[in-house]
């Protein structure tokens, strides 16, 4: 997160990185840093490399137990085609005949379609694997295999999202696809819409055009016309789909963000005799045939009682949630130019914030025919940050809830006797700095058995548990060693194993690296069931027999491999990714380089970017990009033909990305560096790292270091002066959550603890502004709902007072992220070519 057998493609895989970083000569203009040239190289580097690697996924359909898949995979030279493979006997061959479905859509199309580019979305086999049913040319079809017969066949109605424009993704699935076809005579701009509902542009689509572009399930797409209104949009979902723009959008309404509430006004028993509701404050109660009457008293606004129910499954027992509310801290902010009205416009929202008092809600038990209310004590769940995951035992005879404690250092599972109201502890974790609900909390329950499996850092390492549920003792590790347990996967209660993904579990490789490994539940037959030297994603078959295994670097590109989930077995290698035209383009590889950390012991993992016109000869500057959030590593492991730190190094910089002590996914000690310490943000190491690459690669000049980031980024990144400003000497820090005390609750509190103490101020850039040394651009989207803005704000303050000289650019009606924006990204490039190179950009 354990031996490593040898793997047949070790050769090539070892041929294409002496191919990738073999050659240091420089290439064509290798000259001058920060011209317009080097800025217009930078500028081109995404269009240049899209859609520059053939097979760089593979998006595998399997067809239902057979064994048998089919997938879509590019042929090099351009086009496509349709593959179809027997597990069973690891044999390959074209899903069907290519050039008689060409012939069969040219006919009925009336244009020309050829056998390597067939413009099939939505395909599916029949069960009998007799005829396929697809899209295409804006039509559905049906397409029987033996004779060629090609039949219309009614369109689909619309799917319910496509009702209204999304406003955000709903989620990340599996990898998919949408096919954008413009039939506007103007060029549309295509949209993908994050979580947050916040648009990042995708380019632009002619008119008459096409574009096949790589998403997951779940993910949000809009396109506007060049006027900047929306026409269409979609939510991607498994075996992708075509987007059709016409000239005049159909009538949408705007949609909704997925809601996330609770159950709905009124809920029904198991049996059906009983229905539950709140009115007004309170819960009440009706049985069937009969009016509705009171079962509570006694809520009042501030402490009333939720629309969430719990019902036994005899129907007898009740359990529902009394909240308390909390401060409801407001956050204002201004949108100081809004495109549809000239005066400003205030916005308020809810936003807590760390120290606040919560809104907390905790369980009531009630005996329905009765309505008797049974008490329990609350000692053993005191001062709770959540009360959650009620869950009734299938007898009815207890109910189980998981007990967060405020300061994130106890977690508890609890269970409550119906008919005594006894509280007794199941699992009882605790920590001396925190416990990562957040990310690591796992609970899976075996009611036949009257089991848990638990998922605990209580060694050192993430791990699994299983428990004797009845009675609350652990009865033995599921998995053990110096690893961790990345995630739960899939749970087999028959065969009593857990297949889970694993880092570190094989030696040698990068320690954050994904595998896939299964493990018996009482420890024994641990299997990886995955070998290559890379990051790894697995797409199983239904009945989890086989699996199709894509790995890859960051230096080495995809390998799809067809595996046996029984023991790993290699059946074959399905596809590798050809970067024959990416590396025509110019590219270069990242480089992974690792060093000692502060302790002398401690591998720290990272990578180097170097300009695509690269001149071992020439010393560059040094620039950080930093994101040292403790919620997970930052460092990209998976191959990509574009990363944006690139960009930068374009103009004439050497950038580099570490992931140092106080991140994600190691050993608990590791990870504990930064309890209370968000200020260290691993600089001890990542300076360390810096100079033993220095020490190897003479051309990186530690002279001249600058350091960039956003959000928690950018409070490391302005910290870096402060802290370390011996070391780095221009900083460029966007969105930041300056001080602690300013940012949203949960994350803050879960890595700085509860109450708020000096530490809190200790770590505060607000604080400590007057130790400020080098140079800082500050960047701020005015509209920021994820930071409050006044995080910044309150820095610039400090700054003033302490008489220091700073760079401040606020982004009107940007939201989180607004150094990312097309002109702020720019601005900070001039910042580093200023500071760093001393000479004026894009001259």
């Amino acid at each position: 997160m354990n031996c490593r057998a040898a793997s047949p493609y070790r050769s090539p895989a070892l041929l294409l990185v002496s191919l990738l970083f073999g050659s240091l000569s420089p290439g064509p203009a290798a000259s001058a840093q920060g011209t317009r040239a080097d800025y217009e190289r930078a500028r081109s580097l995404a269009e240049r490399t899209r859609n520059t690697v053939a097979n760089a996924s593979l998006i595998v359909h399997w067809l239902g137990d057979s064994g048998r898949l089919w997938y879509r995979r590019e042929i090099p030279a351009g086009g496509h085609e349709f593959i179809l493979t027997d597990a069973n006997t690891g044999q390959l061959s074209p899903a069907f005949d290519h050039n008689r479905l060409a012939a069969a859509l040219t006919k009925a199309a009336g244009r020309e379609i050829s056998p390597t580019n067939l413009p099939l979305d939505d395909l599916a086999f029949a069960a009998d694997v007799a005829s396929i049913r697809f899209e295409a040319v804006g039509k559905r079809w049906n397409f029987v295999l033996a004779r060629g017969d090609l039949t219309e066949q009614p369109a689909a109605p619309p799917a319910e999202d496509e009702e209204e424009l999304p406003r955000a993704s709903t989620g990340t699935g599996e990898e998919t696809w949408i096919t954008f076809v413009n039939r506007t005579d103007s060029e549309v701009e295509l949209f993908w819409l994050d979580e947050a509902g916040d648009r990042h542009s995708y380019g632009r689509l002619e008119s008459g055009a096409e574009r096949r572009q790589h998403t997951f399930a779940g993910h949000a797409w809009l396109v506007l016309d060049a006027a900047g209104r929306p026409l269409t949009g979609r939510i991607a979902r498994a075996g992708g789909g075509t987007l059709v723009v016409e000239a005049t959008a159909r009538p949408r309404r705007e949609g909704r963000r997925p809601s996330r509430d609770g159950p709905g006004p009124e809920s029904r028993s198991p049996d059906g005799r009983w229905s539950a509701s709140v009115v007004g404050f309170n819960v009440r109660l009706r049985e069937a045939g009969a009016a509705d009457a009171p079962l509570t008293w006694d809520g009042n606004e501030r402490d009333f009682y939720a629309p969430e129910f719990f019902w036994s499954p005899n129907s007898r027992w009740l359990v529902v949630m009394r909240t308390r509310k909390g401060d409801e801290r407001q956050v204002n902010i201004i949108e100081s130019a809004p495109r549809d009205q000239l005066q400003p416009r205030l916005h308020t929202f809810t936003y807590d914030k760390p120290g606040d008092r919560l809104t907390v809600s905790r369980p009531r038990l009630f005996e329905v025919a009765t309505r008797r209310a049974v008490s329990f004590s609350d000692a053993l769940l005191p001062n709770p940050w959540s009360l959650s995951a009620v869950r009734w035992a299938p007898d009815s005879s207890r109910f189980t809830v998981l007990y967060n404690q405020r300061g994130h250092q106890v977690v508890r599972v609890l269970a409550v006797e119906a008919e005594t109201g006894t509280v007794r502890v199941l699992v009882d974790e605790s920590s001396p700095t925190f416990v990562d609900y957040a990310h690591k909390l796992f609970a899976h329950w075996l009611d036949d058995t009257r089991e848990l499996i638990w998922m605990s850092e209580r060694d050192g390492w993430n791990h699994l548990y299983l428990y004797d549920a009845a009675v609350g003792t652990a009865k033995n590790p599921i998995t053990h060693g110096v690893w961790v347990v990345r995630g739960v996967d899939h749970v087999d209660a028959a065969r009593r194993q857990v297949w889970f993904r694993a880092l570190d579990v094989r030696p040698g490789q990068d320690p954050y690296q994904t595998h896939f490994c299964r493990v018996n539940f009482d420890g024994s037959g641990l299997t990886v069931l995955t070998e290559g030297d890379g990051t790894h994603a697995a797409q199983f078959s239904t009945d989890r027999r086989y699996f199709v295994d894509t790995w890859s670097r960051v230096d080495q590109p995809p390998v799809h491999e067809l595996r046996s989930a029984r023991d790993g077995r290699l059946i074959r290698e399905l596809e590798r990714a050809d970067i024959s035209r990416l590396l025509a383009t110019g590219w270069r590889a990242p480089q992974r380089f690792v060093a000692k950390g502060r302790d002398g012991t401690t591998d720290i993992y990272g990578l180097i970017y170097r300009p695509t016109n690269f001149d071992p000869a020439k010393r560059y500057p040094v620039i950080e990009s930093i994101y040292a959030g403790p919620q997970d590593f930052h460092v990209p492991k998976a191959f990509r033909a574009h990363h944006r730190p690139q960009e930068l190094a374009e103009l004439g910089f050497i950038v580099v990305q570490i992931d140092g002590m106080g991140t994600n996914w190691r050993s608990k000690p590791f990870h504990d560096v930064c309890w209370k310490n968000l200020g260290d943000a691993g600089f001890p190491d990542r300076i360390a790292w810096l100079r033993a690459a220095a020490a190897q690669y003479p051309e990186m000049d530690l002279t001249r270091v600058g350091i960039y980031g956003g959000s928690a980024g950018g409070q490391n990144a302005m910290r870096a002066l402060i802290a370390h400003g011996d070391f780095y000497q221009a900083a460029a820090a966007d969105c930041g959550c300056h001080d602690n005390r300013m940012d949203k609750v949960w994350w803050n509190e879960l890595w700085m603890g509860w109450p708020v103490g000096p530490h809190y101020e200790e770590a505060s850039n607000v604080a400590q502004a007057y130790r400020l040394r080098g140079k800082l651009l500050l960047t701020v989207g005015e509209m920021d709902r994820n930071v409050d803005p006044a995080s910044t704000m309150q820095v610039v303050d400090a700054l003033v007072r302490a008489d220091k000289d700073f760079e401040l650019l606020i982004v009107p009606g940007a939201g989180h992220g607004a150094g990312e924006s097309p002109y702020a990204a720019r601005r900070r490039e001039d910042f580093f070519v200023r500071q760093l190179l001393g000479v004026e950009p894009r001259r």
